[in-house]
């Protein structure tokens, strides 16, 4: 595996590549839910890249910033074992000079669910990942369906900005009880991490009312916020049923909508998201 750390790298390593490339974009402290990614991109294509930068752009306090999990060593062993061919490591000052000026906003997607409540964060999560498509210039990049917010504008900037690169989404991994894998959960403490697991009974609770056939989005709003309420450790940032594409608000449901909700549980914020299916039973 190789580890690099400069853009002159990155570009020269590029150019001796011969087939596609499958590109895993992390900010570290790896769980299984990477490796989910990597095994996609492995299988999709010839060759599995991987970057691994803490942004410091999406952050919306430098307390937050500070306290993120890292540990660069488990990393580079864990993406080794999973077979990446090549990891880029970029320091700060080599993804941002002295006197960066140039960003990349999305309009509209960004506004409304995690824009409002983190200002600023979809235009570094964008910005960053603009960059490190154009640095590395995958085939495809992948990403997970839990920051479903963040794919969708990752997806919208790509088509917009004529991007060559095609992002794949994979389903959010999730441990038996149903928290999908983040690398936040490690500050949970054990009371907390017992109370998370409401996360994603709520979204259950608001994909089994659709199933039966509720199209009523302040019911489905209504039974997501009756589940987190019997957990006192968490207090509710938003709880939202959307439209699928746009992210806006519904009052019904009438074609391919969003149940998301972010949390603070103790000092630990934690997001997810479920696509409202209608159910098929096979017989």
């Amino acid at each position: 595996m190789q580890i690099l750390r400069t853009i002159p790298e990155v570009r020269a390593a590029r150019q001796q590549v011969q087939g596609s490339i499958g590109l895993v974009p992390t900010m570290g402290y790896l769980h299984e839910g990477h490796l989910a990614l990597v095994r996609a991109a492995r299988t999709q294509n010839d060759h599995c890249w991987a970057t691994l930068f803490v942004n410091s752009l999406q952050f919306g306090s430098n307390k937050d910033f500070t306290t993120y999990p890292r540990d660069l060593p488990r990393d580079l062993a864990m993406f080794e074992a999973w077979g990446a061919d090549v990891v880029f490591v970029p320091e700060a000052g080599t993804m941002y000079a002295q006197d960066f000026s140039s960003f990349v906003e999305v309009e509209n997607l960004t506004e409304r669910l995690e824009g409002a409540a983190r200002p600023g964060h979809f235009r570094g999560v964008t910005t960053v990942v603009c960059k490190l498509l154009n640095i590395t210039q995958p085939h495809r990049a992948y990403f997970g369906r839990k920051d479903a917010q963040q794919l969708r504008v990752i997806q919208r900037m790509v088509r917009d900005l004529a991007m060559p690169t095609t992002i794949v989404p994979i389903e959010t991994v999730r441990e038996a009880d149903g928290l999908a894998l983040a690398s936040r959960n490690v500050h949970l403490q054990p009371d907390e991490r017992q109370a998370a697991q409401a996360l994603h009974q709520a979204l259950q609770a608001a994909q089994q009312r659709y199933a039966a056939g509720e199209r009523n989005a302040d019911v489905l709003r209504a039974a997501m916020h009756a589940v987190l309420a019997n957990e006192p450790l968490i207090n509710v940032d938003y709880v939202s049923i959307a439209d699928d594409e746009s992210l806006a608000e519904l009052t019904t449901v009438a074609g391919p909508a969003l149940a998301s909700l972010a949390v603070h549980i103790g000092t630990t914020r934690l997001i997810d998201a479920m696509e409202l299916r209608c159910e098929i039973t096979t017989l």
